[in-house]
């Protein structure tokens, strides 16, 4: 099956949201999706543990801009400044929260 790629994001300030060339929408909440960061600077490259905890991030955040990295992520530019994350498409397809993604995937 070929990896689902977005069609069209759009943010808001309360909300990252992306249709995808398959036709699912994902939603998510900014804070959420700059937690689930994992560049070095949030998860200990070493252990793959997370460094940083929801409390480090800003309950007021919003991603201002994204661009694509190649052909399978994009990068956010967040308000708190942070760059360095890439989130892949499949990493972003597994943190939607959707009803639909909520019922299929495995608790």
């Amino acid at each position: 099956m070929n990896q689902p790629t977005p069609k069209d994001v759009r943010l808001q300030p309360d909300s990252i949201n992306i249709l995808w060339n398959d036709g699912h929408q994902s939603r998510y909440d900014p804070r959420d999706l700059r937690y689930q960061c994992g560049c070095a600077a949030c998860v200990n490259e070493t252990t793959g543990k997370r460094v940083i905890t929801m409390s480090d991030v800003s309950s007021n955040l919003e991603a201002l801009d994204w661009i694509p990295v190649g052909r399978y992520a994009m990068q956010f530019l967040w308000t708190d400044a942070h760059i360095t994350g890439i989130y892949p498409y499949t990493t972003l397809r597994a943190l939607c929260q959707c009803e639909a993604c909520k019922v299929s995937s495995p608790q």
